[in-house]
């Protein structure tokens, strides 16, 4: 008799004749299937972070830099500041409307040469911006500027084939793979965060500091492509998924049905479109310009560091320990109404961030929550349900469906979760605070 509390059961009804995408298999010995899940969902979006992360450096390089005491230089900084996040915004919008198209046709190769070639693409771009760190654009900011943003289009499309790819086999394994996957993508974050924090203090000046910070992603994404090859090479990858993982895989199998998928995770998939929504709709657009009500004090914990800090690190840490949670933690389940219920509730997070100490304000002159602690619980309280909310529909999603569709369902809780970092940062444009 199976018991029911196997950690891989079934989240289907028990009279469904279909049953879910779990094979009894060898152990994982070490746990180091785990550990490369978690590895490859750090890379999923170490990327994007260390992108929207190295803000100071940004600023740097497209602004008006020859004289860093001038007021005309603040200015530019924060004319260049808003343009970057407009034109980030429409790169976030373009290439995840093809994604679910990429993701169709790609699904007729191997999920070898998708997430390999992903990984090799995402890593040259990053040795290409490692390489410009170090060069003076001062006198073709614009040229600079627009290889940038084809830099993240670029990275952005390679990073949803691999994420994509990537949650597609999770789907075969059972729960605590997929929980490995995405609570790696939130380590990631904070990975980038503290890199951030840490070449801030140690770096001389601000292209030092970029340049220690990009090597960083670059080792990092190194090591994605080496642990990816080491995972086929384990008996218990091998026993679930060697015809995925292998090279020569069957490139020319039919694309799955959508209708099935749908029906079953609908509610699921847009579920997690609404977490990233509210999530990237504030973070880091709102978050990253509230500032302390003690900036003039001269400390650099409330001026240097205080946005590293409470935006960027705050959240992704938070955000971090919510999806481990649910590793422990499984509730609400896959077919409660609770669950998006609790996602709505989410959208109370946005008047809330949006009346702390953001600057600077053109319309909306009242901050309601004019001291640090409030952005501190308020990043926090985003991160942690972000976390949690948003990693339970995508470990449910290829759960609830017979085990032959569990690959294709796993793209398309991806494909929602990308389109919710679309939409999010689209609207995080129209703020006019």
């Amino acid at each position: 008799v199976t018991s029911d509390l196997s950690p891989s059961a079934s989240l289907l009804p028990k009279n469904s004749p279909a049953p879910l995408a779990v094979r009894y298999s060898p152990e994982d010995s070490y746990c180091l299937v785990y550990i490369i899940f978690f590895l490859m969902g750090i890379g999923s979006l170490l990327p994007w972070n260390f992108f929207i992360t190295a803000k100071h450096y940004w600023h740097f390089k497209l602004s008006n830099n020859s004289d860093h005491s001038s007021g005309e230089e603040q200015s530019s900084d924060l004319s260049v500041s808003a343009t970057k996040y407009s034109c980030s915004m429409f790169v976030m919008y373009v290439c995840p409307n093809a994604n679910i198209r990429v993701c169709l046709r790609c699904s007729r190769l191997s999920a070898n040469l998708r997430i390999l070639s992903s990984l090799f693409v995402i890593l040259l771009v990053f040795v290409l911006t490692t390489v410009l760190v170090k060069v003076d654009v001062s006198d073709c900011r614009m040229g600079f500027f627009a290889s940038t943003l084809a830099s993240v289009a670029v990275v952005s499309g390679a990073s949803n084939i691999f994420s994509g790819s990537m949650f597609g086999i999770s789907g075969h394994f059972p729960m605590r793979i997929s929980q490995a996957l995405i609570s790696g993508q939130a380590m990631g974050g904070t990975l980038s965060a503290v890199a951030s924090i840490v070449d801030l203090a140690a770096a001389n000046n601000v292209t030092d500091s970029a340049l220690a910070y990009f090597l960083t992603a670059d080792i990092f994404i190194l090591l994605c492509i080496i642990s990816y090859l080491l995972l086929p090479k384990l008996a218990y990858s091998r026993s679930v998924v060697a015809k995925d993982l292998c090279e020569g895989g069957d490139a020319a199998s039919a694309v799955p049905p959508l209708q099935p998928i749908l029906q079953k995770t609908w509610v699921l998939g847009l579920s997690v479109f609404y977490v990233f929504f509210i999530s990237i709709m504030v973070f880091p657009a709102v978050s990253s310009g509230i500032q302390s009500v003690h900036k003039d004090s001269g400390n650099p914990w409330t001026t240097t560091y205080f946005v590293p800090l409470t935006s960027f690190f705050l959240y992704n840490a938070a955000d971090l320990c919510g999806r481990l949670a649910t590793a422990w933690l499984q509730v609400p389940g896959p077919t409660s109404r609770v669950l998006p219920a609790l996602v709505l509730c989410r959208s109370v997070i946005v008047p809330l961030l949006v009346f702390c100490n953001y600057q600077p304000r053109e319309h909306l002159q009242t901050v309601l929550f004019a001291d640090d602690v409030y952005p501190v619980v308020f990043n926090c309280l985003l991160g942690l349900s972000n976390g949690y909310l948003g990693t339970l529909p995508m470990i449910y999603g290829p759960k609830v469906v017979p085990r032959e569709l569990a690959e294709a369902t796993g793209v398309v809780m991806s494909f929602f979760l990308t389109l919710g970092l679309a939409a999010g940062s689209a609207f995080s444009n129209l703020k006019t605070l």
